[in-house]
């Protein structure tokens, strides 16, 4: 059963003298517990195509419908909160608080959906358990590495319980080891948990680990794969 139907999505920025289709007409749909990778070259769409599948970036036209929601016809407050409680974001950047440590940046999700502070703490101590960092729970992210900074970022995505994970770019800044130990935790944690992941990535080791690859080309579907087990 699907958990999103993307129907006719588009994204059209007019520039100084000519229109760009960022995304052009998709349509698609991601079931529970997929492990996507959504490839294509630079200006392709896939950034663009994630930040409207995340809520973040209006379309100019069409549909993001999860679990019989369309989050576009949300207003800006009730998309926000739908946002907070059933998608989860792993960012290029990382995007920590610097002024937080390690469990802080964690629990903040949490904090944010009113959780109580016993559920918030026992969550955060066991996610950053689960991605290998029980041991800098207290850490701040400048004595963390950039590999340790963005299992800190997968631990806080999962922090919410969402439906399902978007990873924009998530290895871009790693190098080789940290990337196959964070694809690593996310595949486990996709196959022992049942949780969706849907990447946007230019790098091959996700997509060697993907079970599905969706190529864009100047914003449209090229191919859908699926990979035979």
């Amino acid at each position: 059963m699907s958990i999103i139907e993307i129907k006719n999505l588009t994204k059209i920025y007019d520039g100084s003298t000519v229109e760009v289709r960022a995304v052009d007409h998709i349509d698609l749909s991601f079931e529970q517990g997929e492990f996507t990778a959504v490839v294509g070259p630079s200006g392709s769409g896939k950034t663009t195509f994630l930040n409207m599948l995340g809520g973040l970036d209006a379309p100019t036209e069409g549909e993001v419908i999860i679990d019989n929601v369309d989050i576009w016809q949300l207003n800006s407050r009730k998309r926000i909160d739908f946002r907070l409680h059933n998608i989860g974001f792993v960012f290029q950047a990382y995007n920590l608080l610097p002024v937080l440590t390690a469990k802080e940046n964690v629990e903040l999700i949490m904090e944010l959906q009113r959780r109580p502070k016993e559920e918030r703490t026992e969550r955060a101590l066991s996610l950053l358990e689960a991605v290998g960092l029980g041991d800098r729970v207290d850490s701040r992210p400048s004595k963390l590495s950039g590999g340790q900074q963005q299992r800190v970022a997968v631990a806080r995505a999962l922090a919410s319980r969402p439906k399902f994970i978007l990873a924009d770019e998530p290895t871009a800044n790693l190098d080789s080891k940290s990337t196959e130990n964070l694809l690593d935790i996310m595949e486990n944690l996709n196959k022992e948990e049942n949780i969706t992941f849907i990447f946007s990535t230019h790098d091959a080791r996700v997509m060697k680990k993907a079970r599905r690859i969706v190529t864009l080309e100047d914003g449209k579907i090229l191919s859908d794969e699926i990979k035979q087990p």
